[in-house]
């Protein structure tokens, strides 16, 4: 039996990308992080991050790029990273990909495009925070070239704190 081929494709985030990709990102939510931290923190960074109005923002904010993953007709994925105040470094932000599309190389493409676009703003590094306890984001991340420079804990309001490893990763030079 031949294995159909689907079309994948990394393209800027649209207005009318909002609503799938708050969806999107719920139900990755709730597929992943449970073992990680409560459903209660789950809710409130939902809610902090995956707002309606919050998401349409950050798409007019100039220095923030959001990416949506499509495979097939499927939105499959979704990274935002945006320029940091320290020059040469850009921070990506998010990066998550739907349990039944992980482990084909798309979080890697989605890297890699986010390395693209911070080598076309002259960035020289890409920073990223991940939780601790997030054991195959950081084995993703190592294979795909950060590495840990530091652990913060960071008070996110709510009675909720994030416990997360710093990894960098260079973007200069070829990927």
């Amino acid at each position: 039996m031949e294995e159909l081929q689907l079309r994948v494709s990394i393209d800027p985030l649209t207005d009318t990308d909002v609503e799938p990709l708050v969806i999107l990102a719920r139900e990755i939510w709730y597929a992943h992080y449970p073992a990680i931290i409560s459903t209660a923190q789950i809710e409130y960074m939902l809610a902090q991050r995956y707002d309606f109005a919050t998401v349409r923002a950050e798409l007019r904010q100039v220095g923030l790029w959001w990416d949506k993953l499509t495979v097939g007709k499927e939105m499959a994925g979704f990274a935002s990273y945006f320029l940091t105040p320290v020059a040469g470094e850009m921070k990506l932000d998010k990066l998550y990909v739907h349990p039944r599309h992980q482990r084909q190389g798309y979080g890697g493409m989605m890297v890699a495009r986010a390395c693209e676009v911070a080598r076309g703003q002259g960035c020289s590094r890409l920073a990223l925070a991940v939780n601790k306890n997030n054991r195959g984001a950081i084995a993703a991340y190592l294979k795909h070239g950060f590495s840990v420079v530091a652990d913060v804990v960071k008070d996110i309001g709510g009675g909720f704190v994030m416990d997360d490893y710093i990894m960098v990763k260079p973007v200069t030079g070829d990927e």
